[in-house]
């Protein structure tokens, strides 16, 4: 059995654009809450998600990089240990063009039933897509911090 969580919105943006947001890491700290990503985007790298203070927040592996299109990553939690023995969860983002948008499917699983990192990630992405389409549109994010990573 399975945990998941998908979320789906609409970007007033190009592919291209939506694209560097997400695999910049200027511009993910940004939108991240001052979070960043430490990797070389090529498929079979290391991935690490960090906290502004450098303390690993996530680590995994980048499955795929399809440039404009998606990226997928074997991802697991570090820093709280019910959710890091839960093992490696799987993150895909799928970026698809629409009428004068993108359409974005972010989608993270686990085999794990129940799973308390899915349950984490269903309070967690939507703040993060929520700024990363406001940065886009507007050129700022709605928040600030993620008030549950302190």
């Amino acid at each position: 059995m399975k945990s998941q969580f998908v979320y789906v919105t609409y970007i007033k943006s190009t592919p291209e654009k939506l694209w560097q947001a997400l695999s910049t890491p200027q511009l993910i700290k940004k939108y991240w809450a001052g979070m960043y990503i430490d990797t070389d985007w090529k498929v079979g790298s290391a991935w690490t998600l960090k906290f502004p203070d450098g303390r690993v927040a996530d680590a995994g592996e980048i499955i795929e990089f399809s440039t404009h299109k998606r990226i997928v990553i074997k991802w697991r939690n570090e820093w709280k240990t019910e959710m890091k023995e839960e093992g490696f969860s799987q993150c895909s983002f799928d970026l698809e063009q629409t009428n004068g948008a993108v359409k974005l499917t972010v989608k993270h699983e686990i085999d794990v039933l129940n799973s308390k990192f899915i349950e984490a990630v269903t309070d967690g992405w939507p703040f993060i897509l929520s700024n990363l389409k406001s940065l886009l549109e507007t050129g700022d994010v709605v928040l600030k911090e993620i008030a549950h990573h302190k």
